[in-house]
């Protein structure tokens, strides 16, 4: 049997969650996108709060332990914001993994060139 493809069912589940919850990508409006966008940036922001408190990062305390089970719950939970952000964009899992294809090639061409000054325009292709 064959298994389906891990990122397009992702997507599809996402989909299904956000419209369960009345958020429907198609078709929205330039207003409706920075919305939605700017909602899902603060979302993720507050995973990654959550995630950076499952580590000890409080160097000044010493109760402090890593709560590994915790911070994959957060980074799944940055996944579903992610995945959103990615549909309010119109961008679909195969549109993704094409963008981080390209987007990998110029990070490692940027290690390679030693990446001594920032540029914009190496990503143009993308």
């Amino acid at each position: 049997m064959e298994s389906p493809d891990q990122l397009r069912e992702l997507f599809r589940m996402q989909k299904a969650l956000n419209e369960r919850i009345g958020v429907h990508t198609d078709g929205m409006t330039d207003e409706q996108k920075t919305e939605w966008v700017l909602n899902y940036c603060r979302a993720m922001s507050q995973e990654l709060a959550e995630l950076t408190d499952s580590v000890p990062w409080k160097w000044w305390a010493k109760y402090q332990k890593l709560d590994e089970q915790n911070a994959r719950v957060e980074v799944v939970d940055m996944f579903h914001f992610l995945i959103s952000l990615a549909q309010v964009l119109g961008m679909s899992a195969d549109d993704v993994y094409e963008a981080y294809l390209k987007k990998n090639e110029v990070n490692f061409q940027r290690q390679e060139s030693g990446y001594t000054e920032k540029d914009h325009e190496d990503s143009k292709h993308i």
